[in-house]
């Protein structure tokens, strides 16, 4: 048969994403900061949305009108709020001037000097922001540096201009933990000198603050602040050249190779302890992450709970219909009509889509909540065992919606703030046919740990322990979930023990 071409038509369906849907998908997954940011950047593209500023007096509790709220009709004689904006920004430039000298004149009185005299004004505002630029008190001051630091010292501790040179190479190859990095021939090359002059100008460097800067191992940065306390006799060096050894918490191998006995150790130990592994963290400090929940949880006296979305982590937006229709009717091609009508239906898209944003994620907490109950008023222990498909049947929504609301939003409860994350966990079998948290399993492996007093529990007679308890878990388990919260065996437990570590 000839193969010949022809034309069919075919009916089918398929999912379309339109911009409005990603839109949506995008703001439900955005955090509190995140979406604070996105909507100040629309604010600043669409001349037709501007910040809501009634919604502080005007929002409900539960935070249901936060977003997209509308502004009340003013009171009978009442100028509109536009109309006073516009009122505002229209006054005479005369009258400003007059109020400005008003309430200068209130604010000299009792000095005269600066009523009376225009050169004492203009040194009272010298310290006002010139040029653009902030003022001294408007400046904040900033932590230094490990670089600064390190390059300030020196300038004063170091005299030879070539080992200057060298120095500052080898200040640009320290990490953030204070260990230097990279390979001393790449200097040598770049600045034609020997291996040795670099090694030798590093022996100059090490003598710096903090004790311990510009080691290249672990080993010679704890001996760098040993020889600095005067504490690095030859037991303690051999005791820094063996740190598997110590590692391992193998106390009668450690006494053999540093000729020491078990008390001697124990406070060798006890000094390694306290010296610091990575001294240059003390500087180049990371800002601590903010996090601001998203919903607000209260017991009420009913013994019930209240659930609110917090105001203060949502932005609050209108769409100016004033500002719209006067604009529109000024309009005069179809390219600023077709602008204007874009920016229109974006500003009103964006409202409800914060509306709805706002609307999923408390319906998602309160079905939390309302199935998390037990750990909310007993604690971890009562946590239940939750999947997303749990939540998304009880409210009658997909699971990535779910997942989306549920990804770096926070609750803050009686109990502390938690990721809505934190209360989806797997499930662990039970003797009973009930089954147990696998968050709640952990927590009850961590608190037999801490309880531990003569017996060093091993991982089979914790098995044993969680059997007799109703919890069917394997050996295998309980070791991951140990690994996981950085517990160490029994083995090395039982050797800190011996070492009173």
């Amino acid at each position: 048969m000839a193969l010949t071409p022809r034309l069919d038509l075919r009916q089918g369906q398929a999912l379309v994403m339109t911009p409005q849907l990603q839109q949506a998908i995008k703001l439900l997954q955005m955090s509190s900061i995140e979406l604070t940011a996105y909507v100040e950047s629309e604010l600043e593209q669409n001349p037709l949305l501007e910040h809501d500023e009634t919604s502080d007096e005007s929002g409900g509790a539960d935070g249901s009108t936060t977003d997209g709220a509308t502004t009340e009709a003013p009171a009978e004689g009442e100028t509109p709020p536009d109309e006073r904006r516009d009122a505002v920004a229209g006054a005479d430039t005369a009258d400003a001037a007059e109020t400005w000298h008003e309430e200068a004149g209130r604010e000299g009185e009792g000095n005269l000097d600066y009523a009376g005299d225009p050169e004492a004004w203009k040194t009272r505002s010298s310290a006002a922001p010139a040029d653009g630029l902030p003022g001294l008190d408007q400046t904040l001051t900033r932590p230094i540096s490990l670089r600064e630091h390190l390059l300030e010292q020196l300038a004063v501790e170091i005299h030879d201009p070539a080992d200057r040179v060298i120095g500052s190479h080898l200040i640009d190859m320290v990490d953030d933990a204070g260990y230097i990095t990279g390979d001393f021939i790449v200097i040598a090359e770049l600045l034609s000198c020997d291996v040795a002059r670099i090694e030798k100008t590093l022996t100059l460097l090490q003598r710096f603050d903090p004790a311990g800067v510009f080691a290249r191992n672990l080993a010679e940065c704890l001996a760098l602040q040993l020889k600095e306390r005067d504490r690095f006799d030859p037991a303690m060096q051999t005791l820094v050249e063996n740190l598997p050894l110590l590692a391992n918490r193998d106390a009668q191998q450690l006494m053999r190779v540093c000729r020491v006995d078990a008390g001697d150790l124990t406070q060798m130990v006890a000094e390694i302890k306290a010296l610091n592994p990575k001294p240059g963290l003390a500087f180049d400090k990371a800002a601590p992450e903010i996090v601001v929940p998203d919903v607000l949880l209260r017991a009420l006296p009913d013994s019930s709970w209240a659930v609110e979305l917090n105001s203060e982590s949502l932005p609050r937006v209108l769409v100016n219909n004033r500002y719209y229709a006067e604009v529109s009717g000024a309009t005069k091609n179809k390219n600023e009509k077709e602008y204007l009508s874009e920016r229109y239906q974006s500003a009103n898209w964006l409202v409800k889509a914060l509306h709805q944003r706002a609307t999923t994620i408390l319906k998602v907490s309160r079905e939390i909540v309302r199935q998390q109950d037990g750990f909310l008023r007993h604690g971890v222990q009562h946590l239940k065992p939750l999947v997303l498909r749990d939540i998304a049947s009880a409210i009658e929504m997909h699971e990535s919606t779910v997942s989306r609301v549920t990804t770096n939003k926070y609750i803050m409860t009686p109990r502390g703030i938690y990721e809505l994350k934190y209360f989806f966990t797997s499930a662990i079998a039970a003797a009973s046919g009930e089954a147990h948290s696998a968050e709640a399993v952990r927590f009850r492996i961590r608190t037999l740990i801490e309880a531990e007093s003569g017996e060093i529990l091993s991982d089979d007679r914790i098995v044993e322990i969680l059997l007799k308890e109703g919890i069917d878990i394997a050996r295998r388990t309980v070791a991951k979930y140990r690994e996981a919260m950085n517990i160490p065996s029994s083995v090395r437990r039982r050797r800190e023990r011996t070492l009173q570590l």
